[in-house]
Order: structure tokens, then sequence, then C-alpha cells
């Protein structure tokens, strides 16, 4: 399995479709508002939201969409990233409510070498997250720090770190 993608590895136009989506529970939504200590009754109260909004039940915290959609996009995106440098700007488009299912795709934008160093580079996307009905939820466009082929074969390889197994006893 591919996790992220070096600097000559990634093309300007390419599509990473993020598999799988995530089914978001009402569990998940209140569990990142506790602890992120975001209380906003449309959040978590029942009652406030089918009563006092237009909404007409809970609505998912916007900023638990945008984290799912960057935790998805990481194998393909920033997998091998040595920074994530910027959030270039965060639209939340429409709703995400208990129950949806949320499914993200990344376009690379553009990539530009690093000015200051040979082995790595800066890759600006636009990840896009959609309802399981298509709905256009939220779109996030951020740049990251990728190594180069050069940078990680000097780190060890694809997995450094990663311990080798002790030869077998007989």
């Amino acid at each position: 399995m591919q996790f992220g993608r070096t600097y000559e590895e990634f093309e300007v136009g390419a599509v990473y479709k993020h598999w799988p989506g995530k089914t978001v529970t009402e569990y998940d939504d209140h569990l990142f508002c506790l602890l992120t200590m975001n209380h906003h009754p449309l959040h978590l109260d029942a009652n406030y939201a089918g009563t006092s909004t237009d909404f007409g039940r809970n609505v998912v915290v916007g900023n638990y969409v945008y984290s799912l959609l960057l935790g998805m996009s990481v194998p393909d995106v920033s997998g091998k990233a040595i920074a994530n440098l910027e959030i270039e700007s965060l639209r939340h488009v429409a709703p995400t409510f208990h129950g949806d299912t949320i499914y993200g795709e990344t376009t690379v934008l553009d990539k530009t070498p690093s000015r200051s160093k040979d082995d790595r580079g800066i890759v600006h996307v636009e990840t896009r997250g959609h309802k399981q009905d298509g709905t256009l939820v939220c779109v996030f466009r951020r740049k990251v720090m990728v190594p180069t082929a050069k940078y990680t074969e000097a780190r060890g390889g694809e997995q450094p770190g990663r311990p080798e197994p002790l030869p077998q006893e007989k």
C-alpha cells in the first residue's frame, strides 16, 4: 500500500479519490465536540436543533468534517510529508448530518521545487468532500512540503525506522 508520495510522483491535474468513505455517527460528532470544547447546542442538543434552527436537527461540527477529509487524504497526499505548511482556504458549503457518509478527493493544483533545499518541494492541493448523494459539503486548499526521492533514500527508504524481524529460532 502506498502511503504518501514523493515530489516526483505528484502530477499537476491528478485527482486522488480517497477510499473508503466514513459514515458520521452522533457519537463521532459529540466526541469531537467534547474533545475540542465546542459546546454549541446546534451540535449537541437535539431539542434545540430541532426547534430553534433552520436545519431541524443537529448539524455535524464543520471542523470534524474538515479533519475527516484531511485524514482521508493522508495516504494519497501527505503520508510522506515533511510539513503541512498552510491551509490557504476552508469552506463549508453544505451541512452534514448524523448518518451522512463523507467521501473525499484531492486535486493537485501546482508543485514547486524548494528554493532553499534540493531534496524537497511544495505541492498545492485542493480537497473536496461530498456526501453520499453527491452534495459538496467542504472544500479546502493547502500547501504541503514533500520530500524528493533523494530525501527518502537518504533517510532509509520507504519505511524508515521500521525494525527488521528477528531471525526465527530453531
